[in-house]
């Protein structure tokens, strides 16, 4: 087998689906195809069902999942030792970074990081906090980024690297907004867009409600949505409030499109992530080094 069908099989067992992980690969969906189909016959194993248009691991191929995610981990330390060797005139991070980070926080820190390093090649994926935890763990990512609150991993290394504050939004013509009301009264009167479980914006939320007297259980959901920008699609449409980071809600407020509503939230920490028993290639050892002098410039 090759490194290759590898990538292709955790691709494809990662969405479930041949088309998602060839778009997500860059390759076609013939080519995705043949590398499974090429793994399954030299081995004589089916690693998927079919079911309809889309597929099921079975049994085989939810034993070869981890074994196939540790040979590509081993490969990346490989490569990158031998891109250490080389300097930093060429090397790649895998990152993974949590939605409000990785839409707004960490493009332009890493823009700064290819001006000067232009060899380097930077991939960012996101997904929630939980999502972000667990692909370093699996060393799909070789740093993290969240801005949740964490279960404890004893293999995670947790350092701060910045901070944000979640803002509660409504349209200008909300009840709220036009009554002015920053308190706590009326948040449970009127219907909340909410992040998914598991995001780091809604345990945030739920953690600063609690602490200001307030149960987040009370509040009364209409919509539960993936994103800061699918939440102020919501809440522009009207009728809806939601927390959201402020570093997205800040240039609609600013321009009057949305209002601030209830009592400022305390700041949230951000954190990066790295697996305590990796090495850290040269690259991601100098994406550090630039993240410690964007902050000490802040």
């Amino acid at each position: 087998m090759t490194l290759e069908q590898l990538r292709i099989f955790v691709a494809v067992a990662d969405r479930l689906h041949m088309t998602r992980a060839a778009e997500a690969l860059h390759i076609t969906q013939s080519a995705a195809s043949a590398a499974v189909a090429s793994l399954e016959a030299r081995h004589g194993t089916r690693l998927f069902d079919r079911i309809g248009r889309g597929l099921a691991l079975t049994a085989e191929g939810r034993a070869f999942l981890p074994q196939a995610r540790a040979v590509l981990a081993s490969a990346q330390d490989a490569a990158g030792l031998l891109d250490d060797l080389a300097g930093l005139k060429r090397g790649r991070i895998d990152l993974a970074a949590s939605q409000t980070i990785a839409a707004y926080w960490l493009p332009p820190r890493l823009a700064a990081l290819s001006q000067r390093h232009p060899g380097l090649d930077l991939e960012l994926a996101p997904g929630n906090t939980a999502q972000v935890a667990e692909a370093v763990l699996e060393g799909r990512a070789e740093l993290g980024f969240v801005e949740g609150a964490l279960d404890n991993s004893p293999l995670l290394a947790r350092t701060q690297i910045g901070a944000d504050r979640l803002v509660i939004v409504a349209r200008p013509d909300h009840p709220l907004a036009r009554a002015g009301e920053r308190g706590l009264e009326g948040l449970a009167d009127h219907a909340w867009a909410r992040r998914e479980l598991g995001s780091g914006t809604r345990a945030e939320l739920e953690h600063a409600l609690r602490g200001l007297g307030l149960d987040p259980d009370a509040l009364p959901c209409a919509l539960v949505l993936p994103s800061n920008e699918a939440l102020l699609a919501a809440v522009a449409a009207g009728g809806l409030i939601a927390a959201v980071s402020d570093l997205a809600a800040r240039p609609l407020i600013a321009r009057g499109a949305l209002d601030a509503v209830g009592p400022d939230l305390p700041t949230r920490p951000f954190h990066l992530l790295r697996h305590r028993e990796r090495r850290l290639s040269r690259a991601a050892q100098a994406l550090l080094a630039s993240l410690q002098e964007t902050a000490l410039d802040e």
